[in-house]
């Protein structure tokens, strides 16, 4: 199978795979279920995919592959890391905020057996969280921020751009955020950054 057809042919998996899960949580999708919402041959997704963790862990993947890159390209420029974090956060809000993520995690929330949080936690959160690390390192060289230990600085970010915004989507109490919903969020995490780490 060409690339292109073959992209195209994992989107509508995916796609899929999303609705099933919203209809019937992570516990009662299967790979069956899923190549009949998808009109695919149940052994395509097991050639593709492995098993049903491993078609969740490359929705997780996916679904932060944007905020990754954006990251890993950043870090590669000559830009400083107030920038980058400005540029970033409207992305990671709108990631963990975003319909797809909100989808995931209440799988997760559901899921008894650990397995959908697991791989929420490998495929997302443990990828994105040491480049993030190294951006907020590059802050503190700079001299835009002082802080003794990288790790809670980073979760004073995270808690300042995403405070209970994700569980409240989760439970059903705001909708998806807007652009300039991400971009607020955003900037105002990045200005209570600089006045409590200055």
């Amino acid at each position: 199978m060409r690339d292109e057809k073959r992209s195209l042919r994992q989107q509508q998996i995916e796609t899929a795979a999303y609705e099933v899960l919203e209809r019937k949580g992570y516990g009662g999708t299967s790979m069956l279920g899923i190549a009949r919402a998808a009109r695919a041959s149940n052994e395509t997704l097991y050639n593709w995919y492995g098993d049903k963790q491993g078609l969740f862990q490359a929705l997780v993947t996916r679904n932060a592959a944007d905020v990754k890159s954006l990251l890993e390209e950043e870090l590669t420029s000559e830009r400083d890391a107030l920038s980058i974090l400005a540029r970033l956060g409207p992305k990671l809000f709108g990631l963990l905020t975003g319909d797809r993520a909100i989808a995931l995690n209440r799988a997760a929330a559901a899921d008894s057996s650990g397995e959908l949080g697991e791989t929420l936690s490998i495929a997302g959160r443990e990828a994105v969280l040491p480049l993030l690390e190294k951006v907020l390192e590059r802050a503190r060289s700079e001299g835009h921020l002082t802080f003794p230990d990288t790790i809670q600085a980073v979760g004073l970010y995270l808690d300042l751009l995403i405070g209970d915004q994700q569980i409240r989507r989760v439970i059903g109490r705001l909708p998806s955020p807007s652009e300039a919903t991400c971009d607020e969020r955003a900037q105002s995490a990045l200005h209570h950054l600089k006045r409590l780490l200055a």
